[in-house]
């Protein structure tokens, strides 16, 4: 996989990407990621990017040309190029969409800075605008390591356990453990008891069905206690 990000800021990426799963990714050359900076598409000698909203108002927008400019040059031929913009309008992201994006060969992920981007972008340069959530960022650069780093631990042979993305939170299977889109049971490890805080002695049992059975009931019951927006929980 392939992925470009158009940042106004690319100095903010150094350290991420450079770090455990995704720098043995990268290593392993399952995946290319080149932060490029907007400012390169501009056309004049002071590097303009922005300018003032028409109608008036606060702060100043992205340009539409110079994205346009990015993307086109960006773009492969003969490979499947997702756009996505990073937006606090956006569509949420989900794991469904991680899982979904993980599968393609090539994305360019456009953050987005200062009051916005001109909206021509979102109908007619971005296949799809997403948030990371119900709040407002400085821009898109924070969303766009966050979307790089869940979509990349997905892709084949970047996990030594492959198994470690199916049975997680988020994720849907058909499995007992994950009948819906709930959270992932409780997690315990040694030692067995520490300032007098016991680990379930299920756990300990060597029982394998009630113990399959008891995490089913403790990812409903957390999922129902700390996300009960989630669809049937």
């Amino acid at each position: 996989m392939k992925i470009d990000i158009l940042t106004l800021f690319p100095n903010m990426f150094h350290g991420p990407f450079d770090e455990s799963i995704v720098k043995r990714a990268r290593d392993k050359g399952l995946v290319d990621i080149t932060v490029h900076n907007l400012r390169d598409w501009a056309g004049d000698k002071h590097k303009t990017v922005d300018d003032r909203p028409y109608g008036g108002g606060v702060g100043m927008i992205l340009k539409v040309e110079v994205l346009d400019k990015a993307v086109s040059q960006l773009e492969m031929k003969d490979s499947d190029t997702k756009v996505i913009l990073l937006d606090a309008g956006g569509k949420k992201f989900t794991q469904k969409d991680a899982k979904r994006l993980s599968k393609s060969e090539h994305l360019i992920l456009i953050a987005g800075h200062y009051e916005g981007v001109d909206y021509r972008v979102h109908k007619k340069i971005a296949d799809e605008v997403m948030s990371i959530g119900d709040y407002v960022l400085t821009g898109g650069e924070l969303p766009a390591m966050v979307i790089t780093d869940s979509i990349v631990r997905l892709i084949p042979k970047v996990l030594e356990k492959s198994e470690a993305t199916v049975f997680e939170s988020f994720s849907p299977t058909s499995n007992i453990q994950h009948p819906t889109s709930i959270l992932e049971y409780p997690q315990y490890t040694r030692p067995e008891v520490y300032k007098g805080w016991k680990v379930p002695k299920i756990l300990l049992s060597g029982n394998h069905k009630e113990i399959e059975k008891w995490r089913k009931e403790q990812s409903i019951e957390r999922t129902k206690k700390a996300r009960p927006d989630l669809p049937g929980r």
